[in-house]
């Protein structure tokens, strides 16, 4: 047996609705939403007592981002919402993109911050910026 693929990264969060409108005007798909609980959830992730709301989110190529929204138990942050791009863990995701200033043009409005952006010698332009909940989301485009 051999890894296959990534099938999805999972980003907790408390303001599910901001998070989907946040990734649908990225131009992720909204697959769908659904409700998890009971022993055999919190067996499963080590917490008693679960019930969290998931959305699925696909890239066009299909690739997952789940949003998870725990009501039970309460979910804890950890660390400010807008920590620093060096703070341990899993700090962002980086998406491919086309037409990377209409991109960051159309976050921009809708609420999310420019961190930074730079061009990467002659091959890619990139963005960080940070949406809602603190999530960083990285844009490259490819150039040449």
């Amino acid at each position: 047996m051999s890894l296959k693929r990534m099938d999805n990264v999972l980003i907790v969060v408390d303001d599910l609705e901001a998070a989907k409108s946040f990734f649908i005007e990225l131009g992720l798909k909204f697959e769908g939403e659904t409700t998890v609980e009971g022993p055999a959830v919190g067996r499963l992730i080590g917490l008693g007592d679960v019930r969290a709301t998931l959305a699925m989110m696909r890239t066009p190529d299909g690739q997952g981002v789940e949003l998870d929204k725990f009501h039970t138990p309460d979910a804890i942050r950890f660390g400010p919402v807008d920590a620093p791009a060096n703070a341990l863990g899993l700090r962002r995701i980086m998406f491919a993109v086309e037409g990377i200033d209409d991109v960051v043009g159309r976050m921009l409005a809708v609420g999310a911050e420019l961190i930074g952006e730079m061009q990467y010698e002659d091959a890619h332009r990139l963005a960080y910026i940070r949406g809602p909940e603190g999530i960083i989301v990285a844009l490259a485009e490819q150039i040449g």
